[in-house]
């Protein structure tokens, strides 16, 4: 079952927008749960380094939500490029991985 698993990562200017982002993915049941971290960043934008604080907000998906989350993603997100990318679970303890997918797959009824 843990193919089936994704952590899906974006990072974001403001612990508001990690919050309303996280919160709405999971009220979405586009994900099971979001984490949120504060980050330093360092990258290039517009042949500038820059460095900023930032939020990184971790969600995990069942693999088969992904387009749909990172449609949500997108349509909330405030920077003009967000990184958004997913990583493949390996392996995970089953009776977790049951419940990100269950609780990560849209359902007709909410």
């Amino acid at each position: 079952m843990s193919a089936s698993l994704l952590l899906v990562v974006t990072t974001v200017g403001s612990r508001d927008e990690a919050d309303r982002i996280a919160r709405a993915l999971v009220e979405q049941r586009l994900a099971a749960c979001a984490q949120i971290s504060a980050i330093d960043s360092y990258y290039v934008w517009e042949d500038e380094v820059r460095h900023d604080a930032e939020f990184r907000v971790l969600f995990k998906v069942a693999a088969s939500a992904y387009d749909e989350a990172e449609r949500a993603i997108r349509a909330v997100h405030s920077y003009d490029l967000p990184a958004i990318h997913a990583i493949p679970i390996a392996r995970a303890h089953a009776p977790y991985a049951e419940w990100v997918v269950a609780n990560s797959t849209p359902r007709a009824d909410l």
